[in-house]
């Protein structure tokens, strides 16, 4: 799957391209699922340019099977030897021993969500037993994981979701969940020891508001809009400020495969879309509205 333009989902076309080849540190892999992330549609439109123009193939996470040692993984690569093909060459810095208690589809949903859900609450805030975290988007793709992964570690977790999902949440250990279409969470919570934030923009701002005075928010949206005003008013009132980007290591992967293999972690996939149809993934991406994660099988 590749594009040749910048554009809407309709820039998506299948086509036969060479293999790729591995280099020094890298190992090609046969991918069996990709897991489609709200940067991939972001990319494909141009709001992301970091990878330079088309033409490239699109997709952060996989699951596979080495070509060399026939060893099941998953990981992380970018563009422009994305994860929507049947081959795929990653660094081996991002590659780790896929779970083994679930399948290619589950795995292929993990590695960027369940990144940027473990490296900020764990590696930044190292968030431990009596701590109360609020994770904005509790029910997206990073959020459900948060939530996961703060509980896992003994914090009060807070969500904020619709109530339709308020459900879901529980489920997966949430103590506290704001109904943010009915309830401005500002009102609703305080004395918060870390935020989780995928959203940013007036969010982050408001989230200044229930931090305790050496809380800290962690902003997970990698590139995008400027923070200038967030980073200032956090600055102005001492609170900590993280403007996180993922950062693919094997370390990382294993302590995520760990979890999940034992109980502790699970991803919720809403979606399954063959390869060929990853127009339609992008159009359910870019509502805002899946639960857990879209993947697509190859």
């Amino acid at each position: 799957m590749t594009q040749y333009t910048f554009g809407d989902p309709g820039v998506l076309e299948l086509a036969e391209l060479e293999r790729p080849e591995a280099g020094h540190g890298e190992a090609l892999v046969r991918v069996r699922a990709a897991g489609v992330n709200p940067s991939d549609w972001k990319i494909r439109s141009g709001l992301l340019p970091r990878f330079g123009p088309p033409p490239f193939v699109l997709g952060l996470d996989f699951a596979g099977t080495r070509e060399d040692t026939g060893e099941e993984v998953y990981g992380v690569v970018y563009p422009p030897r994305g994860a929507y093909a049947e081959f795929t060459v990653a660094s081996l810095d991002g590659l780790a021993r896929k779970p083994s208690t679930v399948d290619w589809v589950h795995a292929a949903a993990l590695p960027t969500a369940g990144l940027t859900a473990y490296q900020p609450l764990a590696g930044i805030a190292k968030i431990g037993p009596g701590d109360r975290v609020l994770i904005h988007a509790a029910a997206g793709g990073v959020g459900h994981l948060a939530v996961q992964i703060a509980k896992y570690r003994g914090a009060h977790v807070i969500g904020t979701a619709r109530a339709s999902k308020h459900d879901f949440l529980r489920g997966l250990g949430a103590d506290e969940l704001i109904d943010y279409t009915t309830t401005d969470f500002t009102t609703a919570v305080r004395d918060v020891d870390v935020v989780l934030d995928p959203i940013g923009a007036e969010y982050a701002v408001r989230s200044l508001d229930v931090l305790t005075p050496d809380g800290i928010l962690l902003d997970v949206r990698g590139t995008g809009p400027d923070r200038a005003e967030v980073r200032a008013k956090a600055a102005a009132r001492g609170i900590r400020y993280d403007e996180f980007r993922m950062a693919p290591t094997t370390e990382d992967l294993d302590e995520i495969a760990g979890l999940v293999d034992a109980g502790a972690l699970r991803v919720s996939v809403e979606q399954v879309f063959p390869l060929e149809h990853a127009a339609k993934a992008h159009e359910l991406s870019e509502t805002g509205r899946a639960t857990g994660k879209l993947v697509l099988t190859v």
